[in-house]
């Protein structure tokens, strides 16, 4: 087994104790720094970082194999990675970036292949001179998205 693949072995290991927390990213440098980055359903609290990082440190014989070892949530602002992360979103806003465009709005609706966004925009009154604004909603395929971001909102 692999120094690697003792080290996920292991962090799963500790995640199955905390289902409502999960992995992001797991990265072992040359130089045997591990850095995990995790998420919650509920967010993270130090308490989770530590527990994970225990689950791995009290298990890994350092006289075998020297490392060092970081554990971290991901930080507001964070790219979304995974379908639970965005489960987790719903009602907040994201500015998402696909090929062809990149919006800003609101997550209304997570389903297993997409998204629903929700934004007001000001479009020309139909009748009439002037604009109204409008609620449009549009579907993104998860395939589409580049990137998507939660925005902070400090109102």
């Amino acid at each position: 087994m692999t120094f690697k693949e003792k080290v996920l072995e292991l962090l799963n290991q500790g995640l199955a104790l905390k289902p409502d927390i999960f992995l992001i990213d797991l990265s072992i440098s040359d130089a045997n720094k591990i850095t995990i980055l995790i998420d919650g359903d509920n967010g993270v609290v130090l308490q989770d970082c530590i527990d994970v990082s225990r689950s791995i440190d009290n298990n890994l014989d350092r006289e075998e194999q020297d490392f060092s070892l970081e554990v971290a949530s991901v930080g507001v602002g964070s790219v979304l990675k995974l379908h639970r992360q965005y489960l987790k979103n719903i009602g907040r806003t994201l500015i998402v970036k696909t090929v062809k465009e990149t919006i800003e709005a609101e997550l209304i609706e997570v389903a297993e292949n997409f998204i629903i966004l929700s934004w007001q925009a000001r479009e020309a009154k139909k009748i009439g001179k002037g604009k109204e604004t409008v609620v449009k909603t549009q579907q993104f395929l998860f395939e589409d998205i580049v990137q998507a971001v939660v925005t902070v909102n400090f109102n």
